[in-house]
């Protein structure tokens, strides 16, 4: 199978010239970089630096989610690694990973960061919660795989849309991706040979207060659980909890911003319910 390496950049010039030769390492047969309407000179360092890189360029800021979607539209992958651009692969990890594709179950796999494991997910007062699992050195089902550092099967990802542009700027579609990915009955794997380096937030909290990012992230929650939780008795636990929390100081901006956006979530049905998906990623 084909193997294509994408990383979204916007004015991460310092980064990529830090991570791109150990994302180089990586056995793949494209790489691409697209380039999210940078001013520090990322297109002309890439083209001059590595030429061999396909560099896609936005002529304006499209955000994360909106240049991963392009960016895999236009690549020639069977298996699609996304990297954020601080994110450096500790080496050449790509046979372990492309071995888990042998099942046409899986959807995607991802990596083993520091400080991080498997993601445990669960729905608790009726919030959706995601924690790392205990450390282990054995690949483990995982809630979701990272948007960041993990590798997706192109064919799957088509065939769920890809990222979902409701959660634009960025933060919960790569877990909304994995959790549609579970309910359609595919699985999601993390491998803990599949070692990177990464540097959280890099590039968020450099163009972003702490409270929006805390906002959006709180926000694109709600619009997780609207649009994805169809278990009747989930959905009343989560109006009760909702009801409390907005009688405490907070958190009506969160929710007045996904009450705007409520309108633009697709519904689906699934095949597999919210209660077997929690059951088996606890």
């Amino acid at each position: 199978m084909k193997i294509s390496v994408i990383i979204p950049s916007f004015n991460g010039k310092d980064l990529l010239e830090k991570n791109i030769p150990k994302a180089l390492l990586l056995s793949a047969d494209e790489f691409i970089v697209v380039d999210d309407a940078s001013t520090d000179g990322t297109s002309t360092f890439l083209k001059e630096r590595y030429p061999k890189i396909k560099v896609i360029i936005n002529s304006k800021n499209l955000g994360f989610i909106k240049s991963v979607n392009k960016a895999v539209r236009q690549s020639a992958g069977d298996l699609i690694i996304l990297l954020n651009n601080d994110v450096a692969p500790a080496l050449d990890f790509t046979d372990t990973i492309e071995k888990y594709f042998d099942n046409p179950k899986v959807f995607a796999v991802s990596f083993n960061e520091p400080n991080w494991s498997y993601a445990v997910g669960i729905f608790k007062n009726g919030f959706i919660e995601h924690s790392p699992g205990p450390k282990t050195d054995k690949p483990h089902l995982t809630f979701w795989a990272s948007g960041g550092s993990a590798i997706f099967r192109k064919s799957i990802w088509e065939k769920l849309n890809g990222f979902d542009e409701i959660y634009e700027p960025f933060y919960w579609e790569d877990t909304d991706i994995s959790y549609r990915a579970w309910k359609e009955g595919f699985e999601v794997w993390w491998e803990p040979k599949a070692v990177v380096s990464h540097n959280h937030e890099t590039t968020i909290s450099s163009h972003f207060s702490k409270e929006y990012i805390e906002e959006i992230s709180e926000r694109n929650r709600l619009l997780f659980i609207w649009k994805n939780i169809t278990d009747s008795a989930l959905l009343e636990e989560h109006k009760k909890y909702l009801l409390k929390k907005l009688a405490g100081p907070g958190f009506w901006n969160p929710f007045l911003k996904a009450l705007i956006k409520k309108s633009q979530i697709k519904k689906e049905k699934y095949i597999i319910s919210d209660k077997e998906i929690f059951e088996k990623l606890r």
